[in-house]
């Protein structure tokens, strides 16, 4: 089992930033790959960046040049910068975690296993 607990959220304005981070614990060296993803009311969750073995990086279309994931293992961290926010950027943001290589296309939540609760961006003028 693996828990992930998110915090960074909060409310920023047009061409903000925010980091996000994702504190992991449990059978961490189960891990193999980790990922944010978003969720607005309504709407389906969307893959937003992934990270595999602490270095092989991918991103959605909607956020690429906006936002960096990066993972700390020595603190059991996992971050997201996000810059250049715009409104539609406003979600939930959660952090998930896989025991295995990706094997959906792009970035899948059927890759992950273990989810956290989520945390709150808004982003307004």
């Amino acid at each position: 089992q693996v828990y992930l607990v998110e915090s960074g959220g909060g409310s920023v304005q047009i061409g903000g930033s925010l980091r996000l981070s994702c504190v992991y614990s449990g059978d961490t060296d189960s891990v193999y790959s980790m990922a944010w993803f978003r969720q607005n009311t309504g709407k389906e969750r969307e893959g937003v960046a992934s990270i595999e073995e602490e270095r092989h990086t991918t991103y959605s279309d909607s956020m690429k040049g906006r936002v960096t994931i990066s993972q700390d293992n020595a603190k059991n961290t996992l971050y997201l910068q996000m810059d250049s926010l715009e409104p539609e950027d406003t979600a939930m943001y959660y952090c998930a975690a896989g025991p295995d290589p990706r094997i959906w296309a792009g970035i899948d939540a059927r890759d992950f296993t273990y989810w956290g609760q989520g945390t709150q961006v808004t982003v307004s003028s």
